[in-house]
């Protein structure tokens, strides 16, 4: 069967067809409660590991324990090239759903999540992703496990191609799908938990009737103005992308803050389809009801952090997500902001994996040069190899001692020679910007990070070549 090779490097990419016996990463974290099971291709850019690593099949009269450890999390193809594309996997929330958006992948491997999520759910997912029209979608009981089904198939194909990211995020309910795919979050939990969701929002919205109106071509400040204005039950909601915020309350309430935005200069505000005051304080009845499931499902700490919708931060702990799930019912998504967060981090692509395709749009809206794709069918499984291996052969090369999982630092040779240890700084010390590790001949090795120093990977005495890792750093 046939493979696509990246032009930069020689790590293959197995065509999806050649794949359909392997079973994705995903279904290895459902049978093994979570846990990441093993390390595939992983497009986080990282450059001088290259020298330090043995080509395939090369064998080495030396290799100290600090040398394995190092060689055994870095990623499979940052052992062979220049790799500078960080991708970022972004999951859609409620209202992307779309009739009929199971049909494309029922004769594809990923379809068995289906049948799980239904035997799970007690729903019969299948058919709401098959036969249901726009109004059965529309209910948020069904909009929400729908949206979060469909947008793990994508990830379980895209984790067939070996294809995983340096960081999630997720837009609302999205969020949950971000966690399942780093595996804070188990596929049962995360379905217990995105039924429990929706059930207490659509009773929430029941009890405290709202509604929710895009707000375009406004400012954010200028947003929270009007809802000042209206001096009503009506709140920011949502923090999209410049020009393009959510506003979210009640009927007369989000009606007085619309005619205010006119005023202060917005070009439209168009009422949204939903069925509450999400993300406001209408939600708070919802937030309190989840908190009990939420602290059930246990959030896992991660590899891969994840972008939260309540302050914009990346986060691993389980703990800190036991606490902000619970926050974001009745908090604004602030997905502008983790836009730009993930940016700073250093990512330059955005994929967006689930129906839709909205997320990619703000995305453009927001940061900059981003390369951007959404991945919603089989189709285009194709096409993201294309697009990674594109983003491969085109960004720019790396500097040194770039990320290596966005919070593993490494400090790499600045010549050729001798490598010498400076004791003062044993494994486990915490290490500032610009201090002396040791020196390479008569130059300083000093570290361009800030962290706590894990391991040498050089040892005292040995011959290093220019560029090659000497120690590795967790970042605080």
């Amino acid at each position: 069967m046939p493979h696509k090779e990246c032009r930069d490097c020689t790590t293959l990419i197995a065509h999806r067809k050649s794949v359909k016996h392997q079973k994705g990463l995903l279904a290895l974290k459902r049978a093994r409660g979570g846990s990441r099971t093993h390390t595939s291709f992983r497009t986080t850019d990282f450059e001088s590991a290259a020298s330090a690593i043995p080509p395939l099949g090369q064998v080495t009269n030396y290799e100290p324990a600090s040398y394995k450890a190092i060689r055994g999390i870095l990623p499979t193809a940052s052992r062979t090239s220049n790799l500078s594309l960080m991708l970022a996997f972004t999951f859609p929330g409620q209202g992307s759903q779309r009739p009929g958006m199971g049909r494309p992948w029922v004769d594809h491997d990923s379809w068995e999540l289906v049948e799980e999520a239904s035997s799970i759910s007690g729903k019969d997912v299948a058919r709401l992703l098959l036969d249901a029209d726009a109004e059965e979608l529309k209910d948020t009981r069904n909009a929400q496990l729908t949206t979060y089904v469909s947008s793990l198939m994508v990830l379980d194909a895209v984790e067939r191609l070996g294809i995983e990211p340096s960081f999630c995020a997720g837009h609302s309910l999205g969020e949950y799908t971000a966690l399942t795919a780093t595996g804070a979050l188990g596929f049962e939990d995360g379905i217990a938990l995105v039924v429990e969701r929706a059930a207490a929002m659509h009773d929430a919205g029941n009890e405290s009737p709202g509604t929710m109106s895009a707000v375009l071509g406004l400012d954010d400040e200028d947003v929270e103005i009007a809802c000042r204005r209206a001096d009503s039950d009506v709140w920011v909601a949502n923090f999209n992308a410049p020009g393009q915020v959510v506003i979210a309350g009640s009927p007369s309430g989000v009606a007085a803050a619309a005619i205010h935005a006119k005023e202060l200069g917005a070009k439209k505000v168009m009422p949204l389809q939903v069925s509450g005051a999400f993300h406001t304080p209408f939600m708070t009845a919802a937030r309190d009801r989840l908190r009990l499931a939420i602290a059930s499902a246990q959030p896992r700490d991660t590899e891969v952090a994840v972008i939260s919708n309540v302050d914009a931060l990346a986060h691993s702990s389980g703990e800190e997500w036991a606490s902000l799930l619970s926050a974001q019912l009745s908090s604004p998504v602030r997905w502008k902001h983790s836009l730009l967060t993930m940016a700073e981090l250093g990512v330059t692509g955005f994929v967006e994996l689930g129906p839709g395709g909205v997320l990619t749009g703000m995305a453009k809206r927001t940061v900059d040069d981003a390369r951007t794709i959404s991945v919603a069918t089989p189709d285009e499984l194709d096409k993201l190899i294309d697009w990674v291996n594109k983003s491969l052969s085109t960004a720019p090369a790396p500097l040194e001692g770039e990320h290596l999982f966005a919070v593993e630092r490494l400090i790499v040779s600045p010549c050729a020679g001798v490598f010498t240890v400076d004791t003062a700084h044993p494994a486990g010390t915490s290490i500032a910007v610009g201090e002396v590790l040791g020196t390479v001949a008569d130059q300083e090795v000093r570290s361009p990070f800030a962290g706590i120093l894990q391991s040498y990977i050089a040892v005292e005495g040995e011959r290093v070549t220019h560029r090659q890792p000497i120690a590795w750093l967790r970042s605080n």
